[in-house]
């Protein structure tokens, strides 16, 4: 629905509502009112619903729409497996807090009407009841299917689904037990009736190679299959660059350059090119053009909008776009034309951008480099490798000098720098975990990293100044309950922050960092740093990157991976293409707000079915070493046990019960565990050796108990 049409209902809506004499009415006797024909009453209810979701109206236990209570809130509940959960409403900045018996048939992820209520707790943080199911927020579910005599049911994996789901034999599609389904939810129950549904998919049985990360995707609602019209399209592509598509174009095909990537990419979306020109450096960032073959409102672009980011499990790779364009014509590969937007920038030696360049352009790559041979030849000076690419490596040692004045520069503003290392799973033919180490990054990582954070700013600055529809990157300054918290912590190891905790500058975050650097507690007070910290996320307002300090910020480089850079591409080649007339400046104006929104809800379902892949395949791995020990460092306590993390970035949860030489209880105020009698104190960032005791693949947990009780140090 258009958004003029769509406020337009809304307030017709409103102002039959609010009036004093309005009577509350169930939908059919509104739509008599609004003479809305039958037909259309489907999408009266949508508006009704949308107002629903912003708490402007309200509906009774009856159906019928009515003025919202004055006291009701409209938010997302988010459910914990004990029963309890919590409300996020927009604007408040603490959650609010449902307890079991007030939760009143909400699923996780509704959107829920609530009113506050007197605290059972007596706590500070509000509570609330749950006064009305707005939307449901969950659809679909991922579970276990067990059977018995009669019918069967449905264990869902998400174990914020406390209830299991009931499945008629007739609607079981044939399942058994222990195959992984997916089930259609039909009713959602009440207190004394559990939710039903019906199955609509057979995943596979839980033993079955690849099911189990198949199921994580079929959980989060991740697109897997493209439509037919989007392959239709992608098949009148032509697989090489057309002639008549070069012109127009700045061509610096002679331009020395390379990729550098991981030795697996094919995705293969930057280039980079480099020279010095007297005391000025020439840096050139050229990304492939991928607006130049998914254009706009094509299916290939509502395809990439609906998905907004390629997701990368362990096993496998869920593009954004199909293979033929992401591994073919819009991978910029070795010794082929390719088209790209590439921006050139002049930089001087102490890294300020002296000019720049934003072009359409004809490329070709010389060498598709890797990490690793890029690492040898500037770390290890490699003989072979320096002799195989003896023409590029007086580049790529130009490369390495760029890179550490551009990020001398960024350490200067304050820019902050986590350096946690990654998990690198190695897996065998079936999908079995085989190996599990840290990956840290390298000189070669950190060129390519350097290299689009200074192209990524650079663009977003440009845009800014000529007042252009946009979709920055922006990450907001930190809650200073939040900075209250980290700076008592801190102070508990002699570390202090300067200015005060409502205007923290991320200087002093990164001044933090230094300090800690090598100390036992870098890892614990790095990790909690980064937890104080807010999401990234897209907008349309160039608001400033705290983390980065700088306050131009974009993502520009990847567009065959992430809609927002495909989204500023197309802004950016209309407007070098003569400009953006006012017709264009109001659609773009239009449709960024739900673009950036839709970004970054993609962006937070792609990073958290990443994450519970890797945990997935943990787990599986550590299945094999029951009963084994190993040394590893305590990353994190709360008041149900103590986390320990081994060097393979492994972690596992010693449980507070298994505490047994004493009692103990968790002093949340210096994040450690004592006992209560001996005052034996177990601290973050302490080195301990654990036993892993067992471990549950369904709930993605690895238990650890402690071998012998750590001496304080």
């Amino acid at each position: 629905m258009e958004k003029e049409i769509l406020e337009q209902r809304k307030k017709t809506i409103l102002d039959i509502i609010e009036d004093k004499h309005y009577v509350p009415m169930k939908l059919k006797e509104l739509a008599m009112v609004l003479n809305v024909p039958k037909e259309n009453r489907a999408e009266l209810e949508e508006v009704l619903n949308v107002l629903l979701a912003e708490g402007k109206i309200g509906l009774s236990k009856r159906g019928k729409y009515q003025k919202p209570r004055e006291d009701a809130y409209v938010g997302v509940f988010e459910a914990n497996e004990r029963g309890f959960g919590f409300v996020r409403v927009e604007g408040l900045e603490e959650d609010i807090f449902i307890p079991e018996s007030f939760v009143n048939g909400a699923f996780t992820k509704d959107t829920v009407q609530l009113v506050l209520r007197p605290s059972e707790r007596g706590g500070k943080r509000k509570e609330g009841e749950i006064i009305k199911i707005v939307e449901r927020g969950i659809t679909q579910v991922v579970g276990i299917f067990q059977k018995s005599k009669n019918f069967g049911f449905v264990v869902a994996d998400n174990k914020k689904i406390a209830k299991d789901i009931f499945v008629p034999l007739e609607k079981s599609k044939g399942a058994v037990n222990g195959h992984k389904v997916v089930v259609k939810i039909t009713d959602y129950g009440s207190k004394s009736k559990k939710p039903e549904g019906a199955v609509i998919e057979i995943i596979g049985h839980i033993n079955d190679p690849g099911t189990d990360i198949a199921s994580i995707v079929k959980s989060y609602n991740i697109p897997t299959e493209f439509p037919r019209e989007v392959m239709g399209q992608v098949e009148a592509i032509a697989d090489e660059v057309e002639e008549k598509q070069k012109g127009g174009r700045m061509d610096i095909r002679s331009w020395q350059m390379v990729t550098i990537d991981g030795e697996d990419a094919k995705d293969l979306d930057d280039a980079v090119s480099l020279v010095k020109k007297g005391d000025k450096y020439v840096l050139g960032v050229h990304i492939a053009d991928v607006s130049q073959y998914v254009t706009e409102n094509s299916p290939l672009d509502k395809e990439a909008l609906k998905r907004g980011t390629s997701v990368y499990l362990v096993d496998r790779v869920i593009p954004m776009l199909p293979h033929k364009l992401s591994n073919g014509i819009c991978s910029l590969n070795e010794g082929v034309d390719r088209l790209a937007l590439s921006c050139i920038m002049e930089i001087d030696g102490k890294g300020n951008v002296v000019g720049h360049q934003i072009a359409e352009t004809l490329i070709q790559v010389d060498r598709r480099m890797s990490y690793t041979s890029v690492k040898k030849i500037l770390e290890d000076e490699d003989e072979a490798e320096i002799a195989e690419y003896c023409s590029l490596v007086p580049m790529f040692r130009l490369m390495g000098e760029l890179a550490q004045i551009l990020r001398k520069k960024r350490k200067q503003r304050g820019s902050i720098d986590f350096d946690f290392p990654e998990s690198k799973l190695i897996l065998d033919e079936k999908g079995h975990p085989i190996e599990i180490h840290a990956y840290e990054r390298n000189t070669a990582t950190k060129i390519i990293e350097d290299f689009m954070l200074i192209a990524n700013e650079t663009v977003a600055q440009d845009y800014f100044w000529q007042e252009l529809p946009f979709v920055y990157r922006t990450h907001d300054t930190p809650e200073p309950e939040k900075m209250l918290k980290l700076s008592t912590f801190i102070n508990n190891f002699g570390y202090e922050m300067k200015g005060s905790r409502d205007d923290i500058h991320p200087k002093e975050l990164q001044k933090l960092l230094e300090k800690i650097e090598g100390t036992e507690e870098e890892m614990l007070i790095s990790r909690l740093t980064l937890r104080s910290m807010k999401q990234a996320r897209y907008a349309t307002q160039c608001t400033g990157h705290f983390g980065l300090a700088t306050q131009y910020y974009c993502h520009f480089t990847s567009p065959i991976r992430r809609y927002p850079d495909l989204q500023i591409h197309r802004i950016i080649k209309e407007n070098l293409r003569g400009g953006m007339a006012e017709k264009r400046i109001h659609h773009y104006q239009k449709i960024l707000d739900q673009v950036a929104l839709s970004s970054s809800v993609t962006e937070r379902r792609a990073d958290e079915a990443e994450r519970d892949t890797v945990k997935c395949k943990k787990v599986e791995y550590m299945m094999e070493h029951i009963h084994e020990q190993f040394e590893g460092v305590i990353s994190s306590i709360t008041k149900w046990g103590l986390y320990v993390e081994l060097p393979n970035t492994i972690e596992g949860l010693v449980h507070i019960t298994s505490l047994k030489d004493d009692c103990y209880y968790y002093d949340e105020e210096h994040y450690e565990m004592v006992s209560e009698t001996t005052n034996n104190k177990y601290k973050l960032g302490q080195k301990v050796t654990v036993e892993v005791v067992s471990c549950d693949k369904l709930a993605r947990t690895i238990d650890f108990e402690l071998c012998e009780k750590e001496e304080n140090e």
